[in-house]
């Protein structure tokens, strides 16, 4: 019996040995799935930390080309404001010079002649 005893005692040696060897698997095989969890978050988080300085690049120069372009468009506009308003002070200084004239000769402009926006500025110059 002494050598069946030392044949169960393998057995149960080999058994507890085999279940050692899956435990400890399976906890290598949970260590290393939390390890590549932990890493892949540790890397994205270091991808979007490395991504927030060129974001901002990019947001600062889509703003300045907005910013040009506006400035751009408003210097133009302010010098079509300028052209127009040197023309109707043009037209102005024609008008007056033909009412002038008329006057001269003795003809005077019906009150229907001159628009009340016209007249409402020759009183009062606003």
């Amino acid at each position: 019996m002494n050598g069946t005893w030392g044949v169960v005692a393998g057995i149960i040696g080999s058994v507890l040995g085999a279940a050692a060897l899956l435990g400890a698997g399976l906890f290598a095989a949970r260590a290393t799935r939390a390890a590549a969890r932990t890493t892949a978050e540790a890397t994205r988080a270091q991808a979007q930390v490395a991504a927030e300085p060129a974001q901002r690049q990019a947001d600062l120069t889509a703003f300045k080309e907005i910013r040009d372009e506006l400035k751009a468009k408003v210097e133009k506009q302010n010098e079509r404001i300028d052209q127009m308003a040197g023309l109707v002070m043009a037209y102005s200084w024609t008008v007056d010079r033909l009412i002038h004239r008329m006057r001269d000769r003795g003809v005077t402009p019906e009150p229907a002649d001159i628009h009340e926006r016209v007249r409402e500025h020759m009183h009062t110059g606003a």
